[in-house]
């Protein structure tokens, strides 16, 4: 039976939504956690392990430097503080993919705790406080095959891969986020952005949603007005920042809908179906004492000196939200222009395109415009789209020379990004640099001025504007090659008029 979803905002009038996210990101260290096998992404499965990432008897985790001072700096740049000590716990639990049948994480002793981050949203700022900062492992892959939706239901068979298991993985908790009304799915989605930019600043991990190194679990509740907290839903592995959106937005109709009934919200985990939009039951949601935490004994306690972390902190680049505000004044953006900027997640694109040699307003141009238009028919990420900030500002390099028009500058780009070349090999290969040698084109001219004498007679007489229909004639007789301001000037010289 099909369930009518209220009206969203009938929801936010009569509930009030409390979120959490917990985003686990992969980090980018040569090794795993606590062993030596490589980390690459992709690779024949389970070619990329060892002993320890199996769960093997008699082996022993050795814990990756370079993992625990990414996860520092994160807390740093997070405004959290940083434990004096602290040690890593077993999280006790079966799945395939866990093949120790537990995992090595933290518990009631992270490592990095009490943050926050400030996002912006319709100009507001709102401050998303920061439980933990925990440094864990990951888990391997399950695929389900033999079935039509690749999972579980209806799979012949389950595949394990384990090559990426032991992978380095911090999972930063935010606290309960209420009183955000109307815009908690804006929120979330914000959220999530940001704090992919700070991480993709520090240079820890590539934050690739898409390859699973950025994830996120989506918490949901609603409650009436002064009423307690609703229990909350968990909507695990969120694997997009629209869908991060939509988790919260389709888990505020679907939870209003049972409330509205006269039903209990099961504090569960869900999953997020991308067709529809919509979440469905996973399984009852464990507690603390579920896992059976307690002290793994096989690693020594954490206790970074305090001058390696001040070391750390000194050494932080600049915040994602105060740099894009120096590049907005920069480049003389109006909020709304910058907003368009972030929305196509242009920024990086743009100021490196500018730092290239081309100005703002021509590197804007280009992202926000031709390849936009293509990375949106094609589904593909504007960074994606394979054309590079060196060959944009080298394409416009070409315009500012007089060697390209705007037409042809996009037919020079089309085959920048089928992959041709450089834009002055393709500008050569395909012989499309504008015309600008007069000899060339009087011709041109000449037979639109007798094709056209009716026109020519008006410019004759003083009405110098109408130049511009002989200037189209001559562009299409060129296949828009001709340099449409020489055109114009054979136009006036031929007919004996002054410009």
């Amino acid at each position: 039976m099909t369930t009518t979803l209220p009206a969203y905002d009938e929801v936010v009038a009569r509930y009030e939504p409390v979120i959490g996210l917990e985003t686990h990101v992969e980090l980018g260290t040569n090794t795993k956690m606590f062993c030596g096998c490589p980390t690459d992404f992709g690779g024949e499965p389970n070619t990329r392990v060892c002993p320890v990432c199996l769960g093997l008897p008699g082996s022993l985790p050795v814990a990756n430097k370079a993992a625990i001072e990414a996860t520092i700096r994160i807390g740093l740049a997070l405004n959290c503080s940083i434990a004096q000590w602290c040690r890593f716990a077993r999280k006790n639990y079966f799945y395939p993919d866990m093949p120790k049948n537990f995992q090595i994480s933290q518990y009631d002793e992270p490592l990095c705790v009490d943050g926050y981050l400030d996002v912006e949203v319709n100009g507001e700022l709102v401050r998303i406080g920061i439980e933990r900062v925990h440094l864990e492992e990951d888990t391997g892959k399950t695929l389900h095959v033999g079935g039509a939706t690749g999972r579980i239901h209806g799979a012949t068979e389950s595949l394990v891969d384990y090559n990426r298991a032991g992978i380095a993985l911090v999972e930063i908790v935010t606290k309960p986020v209420p009183g955000l009304g109307v815009l908690a799915p804006e929120v979330a989605r914000a959220y999530v952005a940001e704090l992919r930019d700070v991480i993709r600043s520090l240079g820890v991990s590539d934050v690739r949603m898409e390859e699973g190194s950025l994830r996120c679990d989506v918490n949901t509740s609603l409650n009436l007005p002064g009423a307690e907290w609703g229990t909350r839903t968990e909507t695990k592995n969120v694997n997009s920042l629209r869908s991060v959106e939509r988790a919260v937005r389709s888990e505020m109709l679907r939870q209003a809908s049972v409330l509205d009934a006269g039903g209990r919200i099961t504090q569960e985990t869900r999953h997020f179906q991308e067709d529809t939009g919509g979440t469905r039951p996973g399984r009852s949601k464990e507690t603390a004492t579920d896992y059976r935490y307690f002290p793994e004994p096989d690693l020594v306690p954490l206790a970074p000196d305090t001058a390696w972390v001040a070391e750390l902190k000194a050494g932080l680049p600049e915040l994602p939200r105060l740099h894009r505000r120096r590049l907005q004044e920069q480049w003389g953006l109006s909020d709304a222009d910058m907003q368009s900027v972030l929305n196509a997640g242009a920024v990086e694109l743009i100021e490196a395109t500018v730092a290239a040699g081309a100005t703002p307003a021509a590197a804007r141009k280009w992202w926000l415009g031709e390849l936009s238009r293509r990375a949106n028919e094609t589904g593909v990420e504007l960074a994606d789209i394979g054309a590079t900030p060196n060959q944009v500002a080298e394409l416009q390099g070409l315009v500012d020379a007089g060697k390209l028009n705007d037409k042809l500058a996009r037919s020079v780009l089309e085959g920048v990004v089928a992959g041709e070349g450089s834009p002055s090999q393709i500008m050569a290969n395909r012989g499309l640099e504008v015309v600008s040698d007069t000899g060339a084109l009087t011709a041109a001219v000449d037979e639109a001025i007798a094709a056209n004498p009716g026109i020519a007679e008006k410019i004759r007489s003083g009405k110098v504007a109408a130049a511009g229909a002989l200037v189209g004639a001559v562009m299409k007789t060129t296949r828009g090659q001709a340099d449409a301001k020489t055109v114009r000037e054979l136009i006036l010289e031929r007919l004996g008029v002054q410009g």
